[in-house]
């Protein structure tokens, strides 16, 4: 499976970012809301967008999706 982003339908709110137990990992500071400090997570919010760096850190758990109050991530 591939994560997928739809950029016309993401609002850039960063809650999948937050809500991925994979960033949290990678950088704690995700899980408070703080923003990373490393390119090495999955995503994060960059100009009002959500950007994939790593999507093959991706666990496929599916959390990103479920929390995505727009629909705009998921498993394909």
């Amino acid at each position: 499976m591939e994560l997928k982003v739809d950029q016309d339908r993401c609002l850039g709110c960063g809650v999948c970012v937050v809500s991925c137990p994979v960033n949290a990992r990678i950088s704690p500071e995700n899980a408070g809301g703080a923003g990373s400090k490393t390119t090495e997570t999955i995503m994060m919010v960059e100009n009002g967008f959500i950007k994939l760096f790593s999507p093959d850190k991706c666990e496929e758990c599916g959390t990103c999706q479920m929390f995505c109050p727009c629909d705009a991530i998921w498993l394909e």
